[in-house]
């Protein structure tokens, strides 16, 4: 086990969040980093213990076209400016990871400077692919060379060849002496040399305990990057065209179709990959923009922080910011924000309390970080599954749809659950628990035990939450109006049964025991079983006239699924 199996990641572009010049001048350090020294409690605050910050260095525009490794770009500030921010981090325990630039270099880099400038006579002109003095290109420098995107300002580095090898893990080491960093995320990793990979995991294993490298891979057999002599780690970019798709299109199945894949290749057992898991990026539209349900944002971000994987959210989006991508700018995917704007977002907006319900949740739950993963229920819009670590069961369950639904759902072997964003608690009943999951929204339910209260209650994002101390004739009448409950909120979806109902089983008083929540149970099943009934004699009699006999057909069914499938079959 090491720190990034439980991390939950902050992800920092820092020439945009700082408002930084798109350009370099190259002039004095302008100390914008120092700027970003409050969203360290920020980052805590909601749940993150570790930052994803970068690109860092010294380079012409966007950071990616580096000009000096060993130097903090001078719009950022200088090298004191970025020992003192991650030793701050440090002291919040958060662990930093850089961007590590490695395919290419900018035209600025002082090896492609000195072929420019010596040509065949230059000592790097190995350092570069293919760089053909007989060739030219846009910049009429007299050759041309490989390059990144079809872009020559991005200059594809020979890694192959020893040197530019030795440099750049001299590079990783002087990042850990000098900033003390924990990993580094590799740019472009889908592209990068095997064997150039194998030797920076040799340098990860020698820096530093648990150093991390995690790779921006896009499609492919993740398990080709992600194995005991390359990256710990890639981005899940699978992952996150299913979580946006999935909910526009109303689509569970493509999301479990995705998590079963990765299972396939290792991803989602808990000694196989643990993929870096994002709902947005840096290079990609906000997910607030990409929804055409703006509420499908609960259920998006409730399956990022529980599937298995690493979380991360993108700076901006826990206040569920829009950000469009431009043909030829990604400026509005990488804006300038001040924190004084959100200082009380976490109450104030329902989407940064969740983010930040979420990531507290995720720190405290081992099987979240660690657990097997089971699909327990799929349709199209609705999911549920759960996640086991060491006898601790968590139980996920996410609804798509505009309407309530319930849905009953194999849980641990603990006596009673509660939901950790809502507080709720419901009883378990033949290893079962029934539970009304919100419209557009989910919940993650956890064992609870009430004498070591070792589960937070966390208010975040349905108004309607656990009550406290219910009075006595309260309590009384849950058993009295369940039966009504359920038979009355009957709610039909275009692929699922009609079947939702208030969570009556929630005990609402903590002193309640255990057997009175069975009794609240043990009523709720009758009176949903109740409610099926009715809507079975509902669609028979939209068909036709009912005889008795065919009423006592269904009254004599007091079968959950029997119902189900009798209600589907209209």
């Amino acid at each position: 086990m090491a720190w990034y199996d439980e991390a939950v990641f902050y992800h920092i572009y820092p020439l945009g969040l700082t408002g930084a010049p798109t350009e370099n001048a190259y002039g004095e350090p302008e100390h914008r980093l120092n700027t970003l020294l409050p969203w360290i409690d920020h980052i805590k605050e909601i749940g993150c213990n570790a930052l994803y910050i970068g690109p860092l260095f010294e380079s012409v525009g966007h950071g990616y076209e580096t000009t000096d490794y060993k130097k903090l770009d001078s719009r950022l500030g200088d090298n004191k400016d970025l020992t003192n921010f991650v030793s701050e981090c440090h002291k919040q325990g958060i662990k930093v990871i850089f961007d590590g630039v490695f395919n290419h270099t900018g035209r600025d880099f002082f090896a492609f400077r000195d072929v420019k400038e010596k040509r065949e006579g230059s000592q790097y002109r190995d350092w570069y692919c293919n760089v053909n003095f007989y060739g030219n290109n846009e910049y009429n420098d007299g050759f041309s060379y490989d390059n990144w995107g079809g872009y020559n300002l991005l200059v594809k580095l020979n890694q192959r060849n020893p040197a530019v090898k030795d440099y750049i893990c001299d590079v990783i080491r002087f990042w850990v002496s000098e900033f003390d960093v924990d990993g580094i995320r590799l740019d472009a990793a889908d592209v990068l040399d095997f064997d150039f990979m194998k030797a920076l995991r040799h340098t990860a294993n020698e820096v530093k305990p648990d150093f991390w490298l995690m790779g921006e891979v896009i499609h492919g057999d993740y398990s080709r990057w992600v194995n005991e002599g390359t990256l710990h780690s890639v981005t899940n970019y699978n992952l996150h065209k299913a979580l946006y798709s999935g909910h526009n299109d109303h689509n569970y199945f493509e999301i479990a179709h995705t998590v079963k894949r990765l299972y396939e290749m290792g991803g989602n057992r808990p000694d196989g990959l643990k993929l870096y898991n994002f709902s947005d990026n840096h290079d990609v539209e906000r997910i607030y923009t990409k929804l055409n349900n703006k509420e499908h944002f609960i259920p998006v971000h409730i399956l990022m922080y529980t599937l298995p994987g690493v979380p991360s959210i993108y700076y901006g989006s826990e206040f569920g910011i829009e950000g469009r991508k431009e043909k030829f700018s990604d400026a509005s995917l990488r804006p300038a924000l001040n924190l004084n704007d959100y200082s009380n977002a976490v109450e104030s907006n329902r989407f940064t309390r969740l983010i930040a319900a979420l990531g507290h949740i995720r720190q405290k739950s081992k099987a979240l970080s660690y657990g097997d993963y089971r699909e327990l229920q799929l349709m199209n819009r609705q999911y549920a599954f759960s996640r086991t670590h060491n006898g601790e069961t968590a139980v996920i369950t996410v609804n798509n749809d505009d309407s309530d639904y319930v849905m009953t759902v194999a849980v641990g072997n603990a006596a009673v659950y509660i939901g950790a964003l809502s507080g709720q608690k419901v009883s378990v009943s033949n290893g079962t628990i029934c539970v009304n999951v919100k419209a557009n929204s989910g919940e993650i339910w956890l064992p609870f035990n009430e004498e070591e209260q070792t589960v937070p209650v966390v208010e975040t994002i349905t108004e309607n939450t656990a009550t406290e101390n219910t009075s006595a004739a309260e309590d009384a009448s849950v058993q009295e109006t369940a039966v009504d409950e359920a038979s009355g909120a009957l709610v039909e979806s275009n692929e699922a049964p009609i079947e939702a109902a208030p969570d009556t089983t929630t005990v609402k008083d903590e002193t309640v025991s255990v057997d009175k929540a069975a009794a609240i149970q043990e009523a709720f099943e009758k009176g949903r079983i109740a409610g099926l009934q009715e809507a079975v004699i509902a669609r028979m009699e939209k068909n036709g006239p009912v005889t008795d006999r065919m009423r006592q057909d269904v009254y004599d069914n007091v079968y959950h699924d029997g119902l189900i499938n009798w209600v589907k079959s209209f």
